[in-house]
């Protein structure tokens, strides 16, 4: 019990923080003002029409600021709540206040969505005081008090959960994001170690070359094989740090552009994919064609795996000047989880095209299906 509340109170606040205030929030404290001031004026048992009706405009702002002070407004609009229902006890008057005021309870939500430990725990106390006064003093049976209690402290728990589905899929896409990196790393070693291992190889011949002929060059090469051998044990060691398993570093290079050709589908395969290349690929760094593989590996994967009633896939990738295009497209309808949402494999191209510099686009086609379109320029790939 001791450590559960000492990690409570350690919570930090809600990460990615809140949002900013949008036209929403305008126009939901707009329409219960409007829904405060027909109560207050029509309804015909309200208690200290006046101060009710005063009182409840008052705190229906305070939703402006649920988000970015959950604890101060909590502690404001409950606070005046209390003292309200302290000053009917004292009056014996019945608790005075518009039905209204029931949209007061988005504030638990929030201090529970987006407050930190310690501000949940100063809050509950609030809530809860305002809560058990309340029963006290509009006394019904215990079946109604145990239902005001339950309508009272569901949107702190409404808040919590929708704050633990929100961190754990923040968590999870960051993962996703760190795995695509150590895949990047691991393909940029194995191609870097490939051209230094051929340097060293290159800088052993020439050394036996330079045997015959006593030179300057001799001792050139004899640099140049040691600093080759260096780079490459020290690349091993920093990529094994990143490795999560036992794969031996193949020196060999991993499938680049012209290997997206092979994903093409054979004969009699639904759907039909299509696979075109077009302008000069020849000089492309290996890092870029090894990207675009991956990105039209798994664009396909997702094509297969979530398109209803598909029967052609289209991969294009086009070389310009200055950048590559890839772009794969379907011609079928969605199915499963809704492709419109981010999921995580596009979580990882995303982050795999921004790290060399591009940008990926993803989404549904027009009229039908579903395309992605990835651009990477030939610049900015990490060397």
């Amino acid at each position: 019990m001791k450590n559960a509340m000492r990690s409570l109170l350690a919570e930090p606040r809600a990460y990615p923080p809140p949002p900013s205030r949008v036209w929403r929030d305008w126009a939901l404290v707009a329409v219960l003002g409007v829904s405060a001031a027909l109560e207050g004026t029509f309804r015909p048992d309200v208690i200290w029409r006046p101060l009710a009706l005063m009182l409840t405009i008052v705190l229906l702002v305070t939703l402006l600021w649920r988000r970015s002070h959950p604890l101060a407004m909590v502690v404001f609009v409950f606070g005046a709540v209390m003292g309200l229902d302290v000053a009917a006890l004292i009056v014996g008057s019945p608790p005075a206040g518009l039905y209204t005021m029931a949209n007061l309870l988005i504030l638990p939500y929030s201090l529970f969505r987006w407050g930190s430990g310690r501000e949940m725990a100063i809050g509950t106390i609030f809530v809860v005081g305002v809560g058990a006064l309340g029963i006290y003093a509009d006394y019904n049976g215990v079946l109604e008090a145990v239902f005001g209690g339950i309508v009272l402290l569901f949107p702190a728990v409404l808040g919590s959960s929708i704050r633990y589905r929100a961190v754990s899929r923040f968590r999870e896409i960051d993962q996703i994001k760190l795995r695509e990196r150590e895949l990047l790393a691991r393909e940029l070693h194995d191609t870097v170690a490939h051209h230094v291992s051929a340097i060293a190889i290159r800088a052993q011949a020439g050394r036996a070359v330079a045997a015959t002929n006593p030179s300057g060059a001799f001792d050139a090469l004899g640099i140049i094989e040691t600093e080759a051998s260096r780079t490459l044990a020290e690349m091993r060691r920093m990529v094994g740090v990143l490795r999560q398993d036992d794969e031996k570093v193949e020196l060999a290079p991993q499938k680049g552009v012209f290997d997206i050709e092979t994903l093409a589908s054979g004969p009699g395969d639904t759907p039909d994919v299509d696979v075109e290349l077009s302008g000069d690929l020849d000089d492309l760094d290996p890092a870029l064609g090894s990207a675009m593989y991956r990105l039209a590996q798994e664009s396909i994967t997702n094509a297969l795996r979530h398109a209803r009633h598909a029967t052609k896939v289209r991969v294009a990738v086009n070389s310009a000047e200055d950048h590559v295009r890839l772009t794969v497209s379907d011609d079928g309808e969605p199915i499963g989880e809704d492709r419109n949402s981010p999921g995580y494999g596009l979580v990882g191209m995303a982050e795999r095209a921004a790290l060399l510099g591009g940008t990926l686009e993803a989404g549904p086609a027009s009229g039908r299906g579903w395309r992605v379109v990835a651009v990477l320029p030939k610049s900015n790939v990490a060397r």
